[in-house]
């Protein structure tokens, strides 16, 4: 089959690969009809290469047809449409058991003390061939896959697999008070749906925050208030004037570690990625710092006693933190990777009707085939295009 694999630094490639084939009585296989590029991706295509090898197969955000089902899967069966969770998890261990889909113990990477394993995302995180393939296979498929009705495009569901989950959860621990009012850093594809779901569940002043006017046009036409991060000095004071001088209920960062405006940041991550790879990851480990900006202005934007929800990528050990002015304005902190199936009862209702209400139709920006993801990698890195979200079609 083809797959979209990692061959170093900004060098991804359709290769030939053996298909897939069951291996647990717990395993399913699945014909993939549509995947897509995550943000997430771009930190292996650029950043964190030191934890991916030569030939690993990417990609976290896929869905299709189910072809075949191991002996202890009866929850899905051959021709079912399926959307596949980013996160690998079993459904009945201790954080399973409370929601904690993300944390699951049966496929927690233990070797590099992280949380449940995830699809194609390097060896922290269990090195799973990844679903930017013609045909992936579906550990814990027992418990995992989203079955999804025909008729609907893809895209009306394919966001299930993570990004519409991570801005439900964004939104859900940002603590939004009804009729409140958010800031989100960042209009990617998850701020995007940051935005919308917060709209969606009853904010009354929704504020956008980026760079690229794409983003912002595309924010501002489903009733987001924009800021242009180049038009101001200090973007977090313009929020505040908008707000009464005290700043919003709650901020979303959905940035994370490769924020615009770090310089100092930015030139150590590069410089990491320029050493021998077991270097790297050692010193990343022990030592590596990220680019806060977005995280520094999320905090000095959100009111007194309000809440900052961190749900862009976050890696570094080293990071110099703002404990003083966290303790004095008494904020309150949430993070963490999205639990997709703790959410897909509340969302999938939402995308199943005529209307639309998040908008799931009008996100991708670029739609190609498979063996067209060297120059999706590319366009959505480098913001080319107009690019926001690129789905391709095996």
């Amino acid at each position: 089959m083809k797959a979209v694999a990692w061959h170093g630094k900004e060098d991804v490639r359709v290769d030939t690969v053996p298909d897939p084939a069951i291996q647990e009585p717990t395993d399913a296989i699945v014909r993939i009809t549509s995947t897509a590029i995550c943000g997430s991706d771009l930190h292996l295509y650029g950043v964190l290469g030191m934890w991916i090898e030569e030939g690993d197969v990417l990609g976290h955000e896929p869905m299709g047809i189910v072809e075949e089902v191991g002996s202890e899967v009866e929850y899905i069966s051959p021709g079912d449409r399926v959307v596949i969770p980013f996160n690998i998890s079993c459904g009945h261990c201790f954080m399973c058991d409370r929601a904690l889909y993300a944390q699951c113990e049966t496929t927690q990477v233990r070797e590099y003390g992280k949380g449940a394993a995830l699809f194609g995302y390097t060896k922290l995180y269990g090195q799973v061939p990844g679903g930017q393939a013609e045909y992936l296979r579906v550990p814990q498929a027992h418990f995992g896959p989203i079955k999804v009705p025909e008729g609907p495009p893809d895209e009306r569901f394919l966001y299930l697999s993570d990004i519409l989950p991570t801005a439900w959860q964004a939104v859900e621990f940002a603590d939004i008070p009804e009729g409140g009012s958010v800031a989100v850093y960042g209009l990617g594809p998850v701020g995007q749906f940051c935005t919308r779901v917060a709209r969606h569940r009853g904010a009354e002043r929704v504020f956008g925050v980026d760079l690229v006017p794409e983003r912002l046009e595309m924010a501002r036409r489903h009733g987001v208030e924009v800021l242009d991060y180049n038009d101001y000095d200090n973007v977090a004071d313009a929020i505040k004037e908008l707000t009464g001088g005290r700043g919003p209920d709650s901020v979303i960062d959905a940035v994370g570690m490769e924020a615009h405006g770090a310089p100092f940041g930015e030139l150590a991550q590069k410089a990491a990625g320029m050493l021998p790879d077991q270097v790297a990851a050692s010193l990343i480990e022990r030592t590596g710092v990220d680019r806060l900006s977005a995280l520094y202005q999320s905090i000095e934007t959100v009111r007194r006693g309000g809440t900052v929800s961190i749900i862009g990528v976050y890696g570094g050990q080293a990071d110099p933190f703002p404990m003083m002015d966290l303790f004095d304005k008494g904020v309150q902190i949430r993070m963490g990777q999205a639990h997709v199936k703790r959410w897909v009862d509340d969302i999938l209702p939402l995308l199943t009707g005529e209307d639309d209400p998040l908008g799931v139709e009008d996100l991708a920006t670029h739609k190609l085939p498979l063996d067209e993801a060297p120059r999706g990698y590319e366009m959505f890195q480098k913001k080319e295009d107009g690019c926001i979200k690129v789905v391709l079609k095996p």
